[in-house]
């Protein structure tokens, strides 16, 4: 564990406006059987696959993977895209998701179900802002996380995801370089503790992972003493620091599988209980509490932007054909620098996993 002081921005972020969750009709019975039926039939003609993130409505998970496409964390989707001979992707999830498939795919068609799905640390993090930041800091490593627009991800070194962040800076810190992070602070913080980096933060925050209340968790533990407690690393660290595990979406669920317990406490969008279920049947789930002393439950343990994807908005965008993601080739071209770094890392690792070595920096 490091002892590295940390640093924060003094920087004053834009206000971030939640939207309400969409209301849909429901789908049961036949109408549901038709409406999969329906989606099934349009993404064959235009030679699409569907590619859903954990935090997405269950049904679109499912529908997903019955039709070949994926459903993964961030870092995957990332990859999915760019080996599936797809001539369209469509992208369930938040908009830094979709960009991050066309930068990747600049020659395919990317589409996603709602483009005003946004997340508040890409709205949190304004490239202009941003890009003032960095100049202040020049002798500084940019590493942002995902979670943030194109042409944020142009103006770093290295973009990260949370499956992958703390080696990254690892790999930064044994080099002896000075991090420049953004934009969520929990996770940025988690990962200064247990690399020993100097890092410097972007004062940004998941409203999903902000609302977890560490003394209600307290409680529900007491309620359930023998509930393993799994958290994702954007919560704040006195929520971090009750966890038996804390990782990334993929992480935790591999955790819900492996670990013996009965019933767990998960402290990351609830969306994630669907693949949870079907890697630990019989298992019991339960939400991390957002409710306590300073709640708003702006999300409820619920992504309000992951929640604009239904099935019901991806039959609409297939059969109208708008919603298609655009950037800038240029812009493409500067964003897909640190992205491809960060793959191309991951793929070292994985190399060197049996090897027990340590990946080089890629060119």
């Amino acid at each position: 564990m490091s002892t590295t002081s940390q640093h924060h921005a003094s920087v004053t972020l834009p206000p971030i406006h939640v939207p309400p969750h969409p209301k849909w009709p429901p789908l049961e019975g036949e109408r549901l059987v038709a409406m999969k039926e329906r989606i099934k039939s349009l993404l064959r003609q235009q030679d699409a696959v569907l590619v859903a993130h954990y935090y997405t409505d269950g049904l679109l998970q499912d529908l997903a993977e019955e039709t070949g496409g994926c459903v993964a964390d961030s870092l995957e989707m990332a990859r999915f895209g760019t080996t599936h001979p797809a001539s369209t992707l469509v992208v369930a999830g938040v908009r830094f998701m979709g960009e991050t498939a066309k930068i990747l795919n600049n020659e395919k068609r990317v589409l996603m179900p709602d483009l005003n799905a946004s997340c508040s640390l890409d709205d949190g993090c304004p490239h202009e802002l941003f890009a003032d930041f960095c100049d202040q800091h020049p002798d500084h490593t940019v590493v942002v996380y995902a979670n943030t627009s194109a042409e944020v991800k142009a103006r770093a070194d290295w973009v990260v995801t949370s499956g992958i962040a703390l080696a990254i800076v690892q790999h930064l810190a044994s080099q002896g370089k000075k991090i420049l992070w953004a934009p969520d602070r929990h996770l940025g913080a988690y990962v200064q503790k247990m690399s020993g980096a100097d890092m410097l933060f972007w004062p940004g925050s998941c409203v999903v992972h902000e609302e977890f209340r560490a003394v209600a968790l307290e409680r529900l533990r007491r309620l359930h003493p023998g509930a393993a407690v799994l958290v994702h690393p954007e919560s704040a660290d006195a929520v971090i620091a009750q966890a038996d595990v804390v990782g990334s979406t993929t992480v935790l669920i591999k955790a819900a599988a492996s670990l013996p317990n009965r019933e767990f406490i998960v402290a990351t969008d609830k969306g994630i209980f669907n693949k949870m279920r079907q890697v630990a049947p019989g298992k019991v789930f339960l939400e991390a509490p957002t409710v306590g002393e300073g709640a708003t439950c702006q999300s409820c343990a619920n992504c309000p932007w992951m929640g604009m994807n239904s099935l019901h908005s991806l039959a609409r965008v297939l059969e109208v054909g708008d919603n298609e993601v655009h950037v800038d080739a240029d812009l493409a071209k500067r964003a897909q620098v640190p992205i491809r770094r960060m793959l191309d890392f991951a793929a070292a690792l994985k190399r060197s996993a049996t090897a027990g070595a340590c990946p080089s920096e890629p060119a």
